[in-house]
């Protein structure tokens, strides 16, 4: 090849802390693509029930949290049908989870894959993102359908707000958080493996201080001395929002919203720097 020819693709070092480069993740998309079909078809593959599991577990989870926390714990919810509220919250929140959990362990799950050839690393949490949005889209769809059954057939007072056209902003909100987090999360698991057994029940613990099952009205009439802590929690806020905007609410936090942006594409931002520095020589440490 002549020297003054121009190489077709030039695969060098990164020289910038926050390198996104939409140019070639777009050559790539088909391969994105590609990873995105995997995730979809191949999570249940093999599985009794197959694909119902995308609804059986927002389902399943809602009516334990009405039994629990509305019935026995007496949560109030106001002139919203606990099961409805509970199932709105359990609905985004699942989608936040998959983002982190699925993001989190980028490096160390595909390592081998890493090894052998060349692509944007970012395709892989960004395919995460869009599957996992797939899913969520499958479990909105079912909460709409219990929102019909206990508006036409149980007469609830419920009705979405004026202000419905935020949501989206609310799940990118929620998926920008999810992707940052799992990012940062997945390059320190490439030295520290014991991050992961961290990861999967500190989510667990994060979704009881995210308002998913509860109002933050009520964790400030129980307890004010700790309220402030889910009050801070921009996962919290968005949650919040994110029901108001759905089942209706004359109280609607845009503060909360502006800072959880705010926070989501700090996130993001740490997470692309983070990732993008791992990337160089996490093939060594995995």
């Amino acid at each position: 090849m002549k020297e003054d020819e121009d190489w077709l693709y030039e695969i060098k070092p990164k020289g910038r802390l926050i390198d996104l480069n939409l140019k070639e993740i777009w050559r790539y998309r088909d391969l994105l693509v590609l990873f995105v079909k995997r995730d979809i078809v191949t999570v249940y593959k093999q599985t009794v029930l197959g694909p119902l599991w995308y609804l059986i577990q927002p389902l399943f989870t809602s009516v334990v949290f009405t039994l629990v926390f509305n019935t026995f714990a007496n949560i109030n919810t106001g002139v919203v049908p606990p099961f409805l509220f509970n199932l709105a919250g359990v609905t985004l929140w699942n989608y936040f989870k998959e983002c982190l959990s699925t993001s989190s362990t980028t490096f160390t799950a595909n390592a081998g894959l890493f090894g052998k050839v060349y692509f944007p690393r970012f395709i892989v949490p960004a395919s995460k993102v869009i599957s996992g949005l797939f899913k969520y889209i499958i479990q909105l769809f079912i909460f709409f359908i219990f929102y019909l059954y206990f508006v036409f057939f149980k007469d609830a007072s419920i009705a979405p707000s004026v202000y419905i056209w935020l949501l989206p902003i609310c799940v990118l909100n929620m998926a920008l958080l999810g992707l940052g987090v799992g990012m940062i999360l997945s390059s320190l698991t490439t030295k520290y493996r014991d991050l992961t057994i961290l990861v999967s029940f500190g989510i667990n613990l994060l979704m009881y201080l995210s308002a998913v099952m509860y109002p933050i009205a009520e964790a400030r009439k129980k307890s004010s001395d700790y309220s402030w802590l889910i009050e801070a929690n921009p996962l919290a806020q968005t949650i919040e929002l994110y029901r108001n905007l759905l089942l209706g609410s004359e109280y609607l936090n845009f503060n909360g919203l502006i800072i959880s942006s705010v926070v989501a594409v700090v996130s993001l931002l740490m997470g692309l720097i983070v990732f993008n520095k791992t990337e160089k020589t996490f093939i060594d440490t995995v």
